[in-house]
Formats: structure tokens, C-alpha cells, sequence
């Protein structure tokens, strides 16, 4: 391991430990504003926190249609290995 003694190099590699910890602070307050959220939301209307967490994966990426062709794959694949099928 090479540890810099020149007192600018270890500056700089400080500063960018700040940044990533700057950063890394902002993620968590975005974590915890989502989660927020969510629980006012899901309280509020009474709705399925994992089913309304996916709603807002779905939403942000803008890939429904990816997401129903993924779960008919699941669906079909699951009920030929189960021999199972969803109940009407």
C-alpha cells in the first residue's frame, strides 16, 4: 500500500473523503424522505407498502411494460414447473 506523504496529495485525498461523505449524508436524507413517503402515503390510503415501493420503482424507471412482460414470464414459467395455476 502506498501511503502519500506529500502533504497536498493527502489534501486532496481528504477532500475527497468529504465529498463522498457530503454526498453519501444527502442519499441518506433522500432514503429517509422516500421512506416517508411511502408511510404517509400507504397510511393515508391504505395501501400495500411493497406493491406502492414497486409502483414508484415502476414510475421512476418508466418500464411498466418491461414489468408486466416479466411477471406473464413468471407467471408461465412458475405454473409449468408447479403445475399450478392463479386462482380466478
Amino acid at each position: 500500500m502506498n501511503v502519500p506523504s506529500n502533504p497536498v496529495d493527502r489534501k486532496k485525498i481528504e477532500q475527497a473523503l468529504q465529498e463522498i461523505s457530503n454526498s453519501l449524508t444527502r442519499t441518506e436524507a433522500e432514503r429517509d424522505l422516500v421512506k416517508d413517503t411511502i408511510d404517509t402515503i400507504c397510511k393515508q390510503f391504505e395501501l400495500d407498502k411493497k406493491i406502492f415501493r414497486r409502483m414508484a420503482k415502476v414510475y421512476h424507471r418508466r418500464n411498466y411494460s418491461e414489468e408486466v412482460a416479466e411477471h406473464e414470464q413468471f407467471e408461465l414459467l412458475y405454473e409449468n414447473i408447479t403445475n399450478t395455476t392463479a386462482a380466478p
